[in-house]
């Protein structure tokens, strides 16, 4: 039979162990390294040659268990700590993301409400653009209008004061012409009456002079 190798059971510090680390002094990183210093006294135990079986130190062991046992609840908490943090930057985030998405759909709104508005005046200004050319050209039409009635009636003024004048200076020509027919006519009565009297006159003298001829 194949001797058998008795299994080296020396104590920890004579085989180059790492020394049991302090739970307080260790962080949450450290767990790994706990597990690696775990498989390390594993695989550098005895083995107990054709079996698959490995001579352990159950003391060591233990203490390496119940370290990193002892670490558990700080990495929970540690890890528990990162999640929330993570959480909470994630929360940040979403809040943060959504007050950039309502801050951009606000400035949007505003945007397009002062799109809006801007065109919304545009078209106003066009309307009263339009409505104010309409307005002139209708009044324009309507004074054309206007000034073609003032002119006919200005017209009509001055024919009828034409015509009246022009009746008027025929009054007046008449009324002349009747004036200077009577004062003829009073003049002609009286170079009659005039004439009747010389004449009569010239009759009276005659029979004086008839006899004055005979007597002579």
């Amino acid at each position: 039979m194949p001797s058998q190798t008795s299994p080296n059971l020396e104590p920890e510090e004579n085989r180059g162990f790492p020394p049991l680390a302090d739970a307080a002094d260790l962080g949450s990183g450290e767990i790994q390294q706990e597990l690696a210093r775990l498989e390390e006294i594993i695989l550098s135990s005895p083995h107990i040659p054709l079996t698959r079986r490995t001579l352990v130190d159950e003391e060591q062991l233990l203490d390496r268990i119940d370290l990193i046992r002892s670490l558990l609840p700080t990495v929970l908490q540690q890890a528990q700590a990162i999640v929330a943090q993570r959480q909470n930057i994630l929360l940040q985030a979403e809040q943060e993301a959504n007050e950039i998405i309502q801050t951009a759909q606000t400035q949007a709104a505003q945007i397009v409400e002062r799109t809006t508005i801007v065109q919304q005046a545009d078209l106003s200004a066009r309307q009263l653009q339009q409505q104010v050319q309409q307005e002139c050209l209708l009044a324009q039409e309507e004074n054309l209008q206007q000034i073609d009635r003032l002119r006919q009636e200005a017209e009509r003024q001055i024919e009828r004061m034409r015509q009246e004048a022009i009746m008027e200076a025929e009054d007046i020509l008449r009324g002349a012409d009747d004036y200077a027919d009577a004062v003829l006519n009073s003049l002609e009565q009286q170079l009659t009456e005039a004439l009747r009297i010389i004449y009569n006159g010239r009759r009276q003298l005659q029979p004086d002079e008839t006899q004055q001829r005979k007597s002579a």
